[in-house]
């Protein structure tokens, strides 16, 4: 029996997905389950389970957009699972030719033979040669290594996750140089992010105002009770992300008005905080949602965090962890950033840019003392949100953070830390 594989649908709005990579080869035994390829909508990147045992003819390459509802592949259910070395090609040859695909003719081998050569498919491969592939390409990034100057042992060329790990830096030369391009197709995904970066400054009356935040407190507070909270709470670290993310829903309680968002000539207003974390995945930036975040402790955020950072960092980050939110957090912090101007994720009204921590001298109580100092951003659309209430938001925000103890933690940071 031929069994039909259809892209099944990632979200009710998602209508066309692409083939990021098959993780199969044409002609493989695959088993019920087994991943098979990757695939991006402009959502996120999912697996492709095999929905049953059998070989495999596939009906797309790598990089076609392909609609959902269509057939990306096709199993031979019937086929024979091939057994110690023998090569999957012999069991393939059991295959349909009428409701198969393109026909691959394998000529009958003598023992310890070397293996026949399959006869080239006459469709293109979508990469071109040198091309690396995701996993490939972060290892030469890393390396600065141009791809240019890499030989790929993979399909048609392509560059091998292998060929990155065993390649050398070259030393340069003292005349001359690569002076090569490459043009690579952006995943959907990615297209979809540049899209929506557009259409947030195009739609909406984007300002953003700024502060600086004193980090003493926190960093105190972290250094006496974070080795105890790691070892209560089962390895969970204490970081900034629990105080901000407190610190920000009580903000918007404050002001109820950062909590809303436009649709239309109506402003929707939110009695729950769905907060929006920023996160870097393999595929680029992830924006998962911490719900009722206003309802978790400071365990219960940094674990939620945590999870779903593991997930966005493991590339199995869904449709439905990244639906919704009701205002966001991006620490640009963590890559060196000073000062930045986060843009709005629609259609959110506000964003909250963190950045990095650096030792300045400021004035307290008329004295010059030098302390750990943050510089806080807020991004907002101001059709819905005023000066005042954007302003006033961000005053909350750090005065939250500068007295942690009083305000987010009710003088009582070992009940509110769980320990």
């Amino acid at each position: 029996m031929i069994l039909e594989m259809k892209v099944p649908s990632p979200g009710e709005s998602i209508k066309e997905v692409e083939i990021a990579t098959w993780l199969v080869k044409d002609g493989d035994y695959v088993e019920k389950d087994q991943a098979i390829a990757e695939v991006d909508s402009d959502k996120a990147t999912l697996e492709l389970p095999a929905e049953a045992s059998g070989i495999i003819t596939l009906k797309a390459e790598e990089g076609d957009a392909v609609a959902v509802g269509a057939v990306v592949c096709l199993i031979d259910t019937d086929a024979a699972k091939p057994s110690g070395d023998a090569p999957v090609a012999e069991v393939a040859k059991t295959v349909n030719p009428e409701t198969s695909g393109p026909k691959v003719e394998v000529k009958a081998e003598a023992p310890k033979a070397a293996p026949v050569a399959a006869a080239p498919v006459a469709a293109t491969s979508t990469y071109a040669t040198g091309t690396p592939s995701p996993a490939a390409r972060k290892i030469l990034d890393e390396k600065n290594i141009a791809p240019a100057t890499v030989t790929g042992t993979g399909k048609d060329g392509r560059i091998t996750k292998d060929d990155a790990v065993n390649a050398v830096p070259s030393m340069g030369t003292p005349t001359g140089g690569s002076r090569g391009t490459e043009r690579t197709k952006l995943s959907m995904l990615r297209r979809k992010v540049a899209e929506r970066l557009v259409a947030a400054k195009n739609e909406t009356a984007m300002l953003t105002t700024f502060n600086e935040v004193n980090m003493t407190p926190i960093n105190t507070l972290r250094n006496e009770y974070k080795d105890a909270f790691k070892a209560k709470h089962g390895g969970i670290g204490l970081g900034y992300m629990s105080f901000f993310t407190k610190a920000v829903t009580r903000a918007l309680k404050l002001f109820p008005d950062v909590n809303s968002m436009m649709d239309g000539d109506h402003k929707i207003a939110f009695d729950f905080c769905d907060i929006s974390i920023a996160v870097s995945g393999p595929k680029g930036l992830m924006v998962p949602v911490v719900r009722n975040a206003e309802n978790l402790t400071f365990r219960g955020v940094e674990s939620d965090i945590k999870r779903l950072a593991i997930k966005a960092r493991d590339g199995q980050i869904t449709v439905d962890d990244m639906t919704g939110g009701t205002f966001t957090i991006t620490n640009g912090g963590v890559f060196g950033s000073m000062l930045s101007t986060p843009i709005i994720n629609p259609p959110q009204s506000g964003i909250l840019g963190m950045h990095n921590i650096i030792e300045r001298p400021i004035a307290v109580n008329g004295k010059v003392e030098i302390h750990p100092m943050m510089y806080v951003a807020l991004s907002y659309d101001h059709r819905i949100i005023d000066g005042r209430e954007s302003v006033g938001f961000l005053v909350a925000v750090k005065e939250a953070l500068e007295n942690p103890m009083e305000l987010l933690m009710d003088n009582n940071p070992k009940k509110a830390l769980e320990l």
